[in-house]
């Protein structure tokens, strides 16, 4: 027998011996795999916004003071859950993916301790950073007096419990990189509606349950996580898993694996969050409180698409990862153009809704003019161009599992320069907020355009040079 005949039957006696879900990744049609991977996760991320917004209404009725603490932890604590679950986590799932498409299954398993390790690592050190200098933070970010209070009180529980929170995202970016979404999305749903109840409970009391308003939010977030973590380690342990933890010898290979593309996605991370966190400084010191709460609420909505896309975005970190470790390279490249495109079209209808009905959003949690005013000159402006932050975000996640994530930093770095940079002069020039949300409009079509314009010219193969008609796909 001839070498390439050799060559061809060792393939496919090692994709025989795959398992079926690996096997369907590598060989499914890909928008039905897509989609079919993508409903658990999209419905749950539904649900997760849901619960979020529920919870946002809660604190409402605390008055302004406690919605515009909220919205000053909002985003360090969204930036815990991206790094978590989208920056590390994604460096999780595309070292597995990668793993299982190489027919590594024992580097796949020794994967799942290394993961554990580093994410409670980096749950303590945020438990210590927003703790000791929480004070710092939001009163750089415009809090003062009575809005200051509120958002200590919701962050000292908060960021009490983030081990918990990193730990129960390890889990299940482990499962979600052997293309498994229902699972951990089934587990996610269940914590979500015991949230629903938990927290007015906890907010407002029952019965001899006292009531310990904001702070009671954040107690119920930490006792449905806890809860949904104990579920995913159940599913993990109890061997129905296609990775199984075991105990290996610890490999300074296998920590790089996922550091090298988790470290580097959480700059993008960071780059967002600061995107939204200088924003809302800037907000806070040219409108004061009342306009935080307005900019903090139409922006949580631009921060809501975030775990929407991660919905379709998981599962384009396990496709296109399995499919870059088993060299399928025309194939991985086609499933994240077409997943781009899907996140295009959703986020883009998001936001036209929103710009066209920006009132009937920003009502439902307060009444004050200032911050309505302020909330609905956001999302005229900004809503239309969501669309391109929906696809240059899912491009970010397909970047994750071709372990190439240079473009989606350099897209990161043009939004942060000219939404916060371009922003802060127009707010000098024309003393308007209007100037800012127009930068911040500019910075994220530029973002989605670069992103998407670098990975379709072939950007992930420079080093070896991609041609659709010699790839297998």
């Amino acid at each position: 027998m001839n070498a390439p005949a050799t060559a061809t039957v060792n393939i496919a006696g090692q994709r025989a011996a795959l398992n079926p879900r690996t096997r369907l990744l590598l060989e499914g049609r890909i928008v039905p795999t897509l989609l079919r991977m993508a409903w658990p996760n999209v419905l749950i991320m539904v649900a997760q916004a849901a619960a979020g917004l529920i919870e946002t209404w809660f604190v409402s009725r605390l008055g302004t003071d406690a919605l515009a603490g909220m919205a000053l932890v909002f985003p360090g604590f969204m930036l815990m859950q991206m790094l978590s679950a989208g920056a590390m986590g994604g460096g999780i799932s595309s070292a597995i993916a990668r793993a299982l498409g190489a027919g590594r299954r024992e580097d796949a398993d020794a994967f799942v301790m290394h993961a554990m390790i580093i994410n409670v690592s980096l749950g303590l050190l945020f438990t210590v950073l927003f703790i000791a200098f929480g004070p710092q933070i939001y009163h750089a970010m415009g809090g003062e007096a009575g809005s200051l209070q509120a958002a200590l009180d919701y962050s000292n529980v908060a960021f009490a419990g983030a081990a918990l929170v990193w730990f129960m995202n390890a889990l299940a970016s482990v499962l979600r990189g052997t293309g498994n979404m229902l699972v951990p999305s089934v587990a996610v749903c269940g914590g979500v509606i015991l949230l629903v109840p938990i927290s007015p409970i906890l907010i407002f009391g029952f019965g001899p349950v006292p009531a310990l308003g904001i702070a009671g939010g954040a107690i119920a977030v930490l006792l449905t996580t806890a809860l949904t973590t104990a579920v995913l380690a159940w599913y993990l342990w109890s061997g129905r898993s296609v990775v199984r933890p075991v105990l290996p010898r610890l490999r300074k290979t296998l920590f790089v694996d996922i550091l090298r593309v988790g470290a580097i996605g959480s700059i993008n991370t960071f780059q967002t969050t600061f995107v939204f966190a200088l924003a809302t400084a800037l907000v806070g010191i040219a409108g004061g409180p009342n306009a935080v709460a307005g900019y903090g609420t139409g922006a949580r909505l631009e921060y809501l698409l975030i775990p929407l896309v991660f919905g379709l975005g998981a599962p384009m970190v396990a496709l296109v990862g399995t499919n870059i470790g088993a060299g399928q390279h025309a194939r991985a490249l086609r499933i994240a153009l077409t997943g781009g495109a899907i996140a295009f079209a959703l986020t883009e209808t998001i936001g036209v809704v929103v710009a066209i009905w920006p009132h009937a959003w920003l009502s439902l949690f307060g009444a004050d003019p200032r911050m309505l005013e302020t909330g609905e000159a956001y999302l005229r402006i900004v809503g239309p161009a969501y669309g391109f932050f929906g696809l240059g975000l899912s491009l970010y996640f397909a970047s994750q599992g071709a372990g190439r994530l240079l473009w989606p930093l350099v897209g990161s770095a043009f939004r942060l320069a000219i939404g916060i940079g371009g922003g802060w002069i127009m707010l000098r020039m024309t003393g308007s907020l209007n100037g800012l949300f127009g930068a911040l409009t500019v910075a994220l079509v530029v973002y989605g355009v670069v992103i998407a314009a670098a990975i379709a010219s072939g950007a992930w193969f420079t080093k070896a040079p991609y041609k659709g008609g010699k790839q297998r796909g």
